[in-house]
């Protein structure tokens, strides 16, 4: 079979079922094998930035492999945004593009990006957004020239993008072996490396004394759970671990849902602008335990110092880099997270007797009960809109922005349903596209990509996509005609703002026009029935919220609440 055919026949090999990608001359080929596939389903994007997007959509929250593809040179470089994602996020993403013949390097060819002569380098951009080898420290970036080497270069790449932390790799594809004559004699099936991390049991135990010492002293354990957790489909290991020993969750934003959010153990958000009920939890415990955690910067009130001043650390990353990165932990233990909580229950279950049944959650009064000063749409009731009527397993995702706050605040996730966020690389866009790539790994799941205005001019002509390929997500535009979390930082920051609104097109005009279905809304009551009818007509759904400017965020600068934040602000500009 020719190179491209085989590269397709081994992505089937592990069951890929969907590509995303790019079109383009170095990509023709690609193309062409998978348009021949019975098993794949090929996505060709508007643009292949949508299209990288849409693979991290495609992994986020399953354990298969995203897979996107692009022509040499510029197609290339617009995956680099969606890597970066997959790299900074943890999703197995392979990225295969063309390169312009090697035996013209330096001559300045089509596309060309040998980094010779004025060209760009791409070995040192995608060395930059692929992980690393943990065998030789080596970016997971090949660079195929003869296709006797096809087979073991994916083999390795898969290997790579699996074990341990998963993440993103980069198999280039030299024009030079995509001769239709030039065929791949050594074609075998690939194999996806089932090697999870395990605890190290003397490290298990070591927590398990800690943590069962401090619940028979009477004391208080709280698990802060990330995304990890969500990523190792933890929930069902973490909430039979808290019902057992009765200990209250908090999460991050990416760690919502671990266990469903109306449970009396589940006591909502801890970051900075996160629920007060965590916050105060939190400022209680004696041990934490951060479970897929890896202490981003709002997840930490900008890395707050006083986090862990008086209270113990139990660490669970599969990543051991993470490990005391920012703060030292008492405990570590390395590892899968479902497997790491299932191990330390097994083994602080003969340590503690019974514990009495707890309710925790003494529920912010605002994260219920919104008052509002206009009768226009308030973002905050839109979201608790969309909480109460988004199906089992439904998944709303949020882009970069003030809505992200919104949601992460407002929305209550049950058992089985899923919120992310953009993690710390942050892209506006992610969501506007990605979403394409959750409904299509799961066509049966509801999928609301909550996004800001700002964030879908940047990226919402997939919305063609959507419709040529009848992927029916729900777009809901959180429209304020600005960029509300820059305007908010401006005027915290320099006392001023400036360059942050702008002019809206009719979306659902537009949305029309494309071929979807398209509404516009400034009323809850609105909101809710056009939201009823995206949810029942199984189009793709554009919705234009508009929202008012008059609503901010819950926020703070500081865990222990905004008067400590205002406090601290004045002992330091006057020196008290």
């Amino acid at each position: 079979m020719r190179v491209y055919e085989a590269v397709v026949a081994a992505l089937e090999s592990i069951g890929v079922d969907a590509a995303f990608g790019g079109a383009g001359e170095n990509a023709a080929g690609m193309m062409l094998a998978l348009d021949k596939s019975d098993q794949i389903r090929p996505i060709i994007a508007k643009n292949e930035q949508g299209a990288a997007f849409m693979a991290c959509g495609y992994a986020m929250f399953t354990d298969k492999l995203g897979v996107c593809f692009a022509t040499a040179g510029p197609g290339a470089f617009n995956l680099i945004s969606g890597l970066c994602v997959a790299l900074t996020d943890s999703y197995p993403v392979l990225a295969v593009t063309g390169y312009s013949t090697v035996a013209w390097d330096g001559r300045g060819t089509l596309n060309e990006t040998s980094g010779l002569f004025r060209t760009p380098n791409s070995a040192m951009m995608f060395d930059a957004v692929t992980k690393k080898d943990p065998e030789t420290g080596e970016p997971a970036n090949y660079l195929v020239t003869s296709a006797d080497d096809l087979m073991p270069t994916l083999q390795k790449a898969i290997e790579v993008a699996y074990s341990g932390r998963p993440g993103p790799v980069h198999v280039a594809v030299a024009e030079d072996i995509t001769d239709p004559a030039i065929k791949v004699s050594n074609f075998s099936p690939l194999r996806i490396p089932f090697d999870p991390v395990k605890p190290d049991q003397a490290r298990v135990d070591g927590a398990a004394t800690l943590l069962a010492a401090t619940i028979n002293e009477g004391k208080r354990v709280v698990l802060l759970s990330g995304f990890g957790a969500i990523l190792s489909g933890a929930n069902e290991a973490v909430l039979a671990f808290v019902e057992r020993f009765q200990i209250p969750v908090v999460t991050t934003m990416d760690g919502k849902g671990i266990v469903d959010e109306e449970h009396d153990l589940a006591i909502g958000l801890y970051c900075d602008s996160g629920h007060k009920a965590a916050w105060e939890i939190f400022d209680s415990a004696d041990v934490i335990i951060a479970l897929g955690n890896s202490f981003a910067q709002h997840a930490t009130f900008d890395f707050s110092d006083k986090l862990f001043d008086e209270r113990a650390l139990v660490h669970i990353n599969i990543d051991a880099a993470e490990i005391d990165k920012v703060y030292r932990a008492d405990h570590a233990i390395i590892s899968d997270a479902k497997l790491a909580i299932a191990a330390l229950h097994e083994a602080m279950d003969d340590r503690v007797g019974p514990v009495a049944a707890q309710d925790y959650r003494p529920k912010d009064y605002d994260e219920r009960f919104i008052i509002s000063p206009t009768p226009k749409l308030h973002p905050g009731r839109m979201v608790q809109a969309i909480s109460r009527m988004l199906p089992d397993r439904g998944v709303v995702l949020a882009d970069a922005g003030a809505h992200a706050a919104w949601c992460g605040y407002y929305l209550e996730l049950n058992e089985g349903q899923n919120f992310r966020k953009p993690g710390t690389y942050g892209p506006m866009g992610i969501a506007v596209n990605g979403a394409l790539g959750v409904k299509y790994a799961d066509m049966d799941r509801t999928v609301v990509a909550a996004v800001g205005d700002g964030s879908y001019l940047m990226s919402g002509f997939e919305l063609m996509t959507a419709v040529q390929y009848d992927i029916p997500v729900i777009w809901v535009i959180f429209n304020d005609r600005e960029f509300k979390l820059i305007k908010l930082y401006q005027i915290a920051a320099f006392r001023r703002c400036g360059l942050v609104e702008f002019d809206n097109p009719d979306y659902a005009a537009y949305a029309r026009a494309c071929g979807a279905q398209g509404y516009t809304v400034d009323r809850l009551n609105e909101f809710e029935d056009v939201f009823a009818t995206a949810l029942a007509s199984r189009k793709p759904t554009l919705i234009d919220a508009r929202i008012t400017r008059l609503a901010l965020p819950n926020y703070s600068p500081d865990p222990d609440g905004i008067l400590s934040a205002i406090f601290d602000r004045v002992r330091e500009r006057f020196g008290a």
